[in-house]
Order: C-alpha cells, then sequence, then structure tokens
C-alpha cells in the first residue's frame, strides 16, 4: 500500500498499551466506515501489505478493522 503514511511511536505504543491493559481510545477518523470522532477498544494492531491496521470494538460492540495512518488521537 504506496500511500500509508507511517504514525509516531508514541502513537502506536498507545495503541499496543491500549490492547494490553483493554482501554477504551478517543480517535478522529479520516477515512473507513464511519470517519469522524469515534470511541474505540483496541484488539489488535499489526502489520499487512505494507500498512499498519488496527483491529477494534466500537461502542455498539462492532468489530472494525481500520490503517492506523486513518486515526487522529484525542488528547
Amino acid at each position: 500500500m504506496s500511500d500509508y503514511q507511517p504514525i509516531a511511536c508514541a502513537d502506536h505504543e498507545r495503541l499496543e498499551i491500549a490492547v494490553i491493559r483493554r482501554q477504551w481510545q478517543s480517535v478522529n477518523l479520516s477515512a473507513g466506515v464511519r470517519p469522524g470522532p469515534q470511541r474505540l477498544l483496541p484488539l489488535d494492531v499489526y502489520t499487512r501489505d505494507g500498512a499498519e491496521w488496527l483491529v477494534a470494538e466500537t461502542e455498539s460492540g462492532e468489530q472494525v478493522t481500520l490503517r492506523l495512518d486513518w486515526l487522529k488521537f484525542d488528547a
């Protein structure tokens, strides 16, 4: 995936810790199924096809897979 833009190491670590601790994260999605503000429970972070991906659960219980460069973290 040639247009993938790696995210900051601190944001990547934030997601990995959230997976381990099962911590909800407030993010703003720039693309994907529902762009805009979301609260997500990260379940897994992995690399595939030259991009990094997040598997997460939405507040409604839906499981989604998102490219990490689609995420902007709220403070």
